[in-house]
């Protein structure tokens, strides 16, 4: 609490949204911390700053997190935000950077708006023109992307999931192999469902199958331990912890169908991590071992994927782990998974920087640790990890990251120094980096007119003209 008393914070919107949420009237609200309803104003209005004694009501009365109220907004708010607005469609009027600001720091229900707006445009833009001419109505948000800013929101963390699953894990074996053989017996004992491992042409391409007639979980015999314990789990988890899955997807109010379905599987998938990675045992061991992924990955019996996963989700009040953010990337260098965590360094449209090492190919199950620097001067350490072809075709790539201040708890960063060491100059996208001098550049800034001669060629690719 020292900290937050050498400055002064503005948090009204923080304040606002809080009361809504609590269905709460300023007049109610200001009653119940001992204020006037003109001062609570005042505050919600940033006319005057939070005290450190306001702080503490607020802590007591509503039962909040000061650190997770006084937080730094994520990048993704005036980030996005500014990304959005530098669109070919809109990016003549040049908004100023402080209206920017203004916007996302006091409005964010705006920005959110905004948000949502420029990925259904997205969307429009992807179809051809025959194809919107005939098709019915679509939904307002895609079903992934909706998924992805639901997940966001909560920062990866579902308290009531989480509680249910640690509660089911305390009653079976911390060993991996006992683990699955305790899963197979309770399916079969308590739900009437029995496992079977299957031939890989059995299935035809599938890696797992539920027969609801015979109830009957096939599995394919390509499928590794990691990914027969997952599934198992699963299929546990959506019988025993239902009600909490579907109270959350109640809660997340899904806009239509296929996102409803699409967070049922998100959270069954967040369950069964949850069952074979309790949280309070994995982020005890995530500790200790100092984010050791290999160790990790035997001591659960999980896949590389699955304990990047649940890194990103270690958000509980009181017993938080490294705030992770990570990215799956593909041969081509494209972004099909992502969570963004608390700081996200890349653009939320499009791709990521070329000099991130994160798109080279990787070995299989070697961590490559790479200090990258964005052109705000923050510095993140993230760690390239290669799947091993029994995880994912091609040459796909998990990238797990966090602010270089986190550097010290994590084993792969022995050896880097986070403050002076080298760090590679990254930048959102090339799209909207005005880093000069950088040799990898793909496309020029849409925020910069090119500045090109025929008498001069300059190492780094669409030079463009300086403010």
């Amino acid at each position: 609490m020292a900290e937050l008393t050498d400055r002064k914070l503005y948090l009204g919107p923080k304040l606002r949204v809080l009361r809504r949420e609590l269905g709460l009237n300023q007049t109610r609200m200001a009653e119940e911390l001992g204020v006037s309803p003109s001062y609570l104003n005042h505050l919600e209005r940033n006319q005057r700053p939070l005290t450190a004694q306001m702080l503490l009501r607020l802590a007591n009365t509503y039962d909040i997190d000061i650190r997770d109220f006084t937080a730094t907004p994520a990048e993704g708010g005036p980030g996005e935000l500014s990304e959005i607005l530098s669109d070919a469609l809109v990016r003549d009027i040049g908004i100023a950077r402080d209206e920017v600001l203004e916007v996302a720091e006091n409005y964010p229900g705006v920005s959110e708006a905004i948000a949502r707006f420029y990925r259904a445009l997205g969307d429009l833009r992807r179809l051809p023109g025959e194809a919107v001419a005939r098709s019915g109505p679509a939904p307002l948000v895609a079903p992934v992307d909706w998924l992805r800013e639901t997940i966001a929101r909560a920062g990866n963390h579902f308290a009531e999931i989480d509680a249910g699953a640690e509660s089911l894990a305390a009653t079976l074996s911390d060993d991996p192999a006992l683990l699955q053989a305790e899963l197979r017996t309770r399916l079969k004992d308590r739900h009437g469902m029995n496992v079977q491992v299957v031939r890989a042409d059995v299935l035809a391409g599938t890696l797992r199958h539920y027969d609801m007639h015979r109830r009957r979980l096939m599995l394919s015999e390509r499928l590794p331990a990691s990914g027969r314990l997952f599934a198992i789990a699963y299929h546990l988890c959506a019988q025993e912890l239902a009600d909490a899955i579907a109270a959350q997807v109640a809660r997340a109010a899904p806009p239509d169908e296929d996102s409803r379905r699409l967070a049922s599987i998100a959270l069954t998938n967040y369950a069964a991590a949850a069952l074979v990675m309790p949280y309070d045992r994995f982020r005890q061991a995530a500790d200790q071992s100092r984010h050791d992924i290999a160790l990790l990955r035997d001591r659960f019996g999980a896949s590389t994927e699955q304990v990047a996963h649940r890194l990103t989700s270690l958000n509980r009040t009181g017993a938080r782990g490294v705030p992770f953010f990570m990215a799956k990337i593909d041969r081509a260098g494209i972004v099909s998974k992502r969570f963004d965590g608390e700081a996200w360094p890349f653009a939320r449209y499009g791709g990521t920087c070329p000099r991130w090492d994160a798109h080279g190919p990787q070995e299989s199950d070697r961590v490559t640790p790479q200090l990258i620097e964005t052109l705000d001067g923050k510095r993140f350490l993230t760690l390239a990890i290669g799947l091993p072809h029994g995880e994912a075709r091609g040459r796909s790539v998990i990238a797990l990251g966090c602010e270089a201040k986190h550097a010290a708890r994590i084993l792969h960063a022995d050896g880097i120094d986070p403050e002076k060491g080298e760090a590679t100059e990254v930048g959102p996208t090339c799209h909207l980096c005005e880093r000069r001098a950088c040799p990898d550049r793909a496309l020029p800034p849409v925020t910069r007119a090119l500045d090109l001669h025929s008498y001069e060629r300059t190492t780094a690719p669409f030079p463009f003209r300086r403010v």
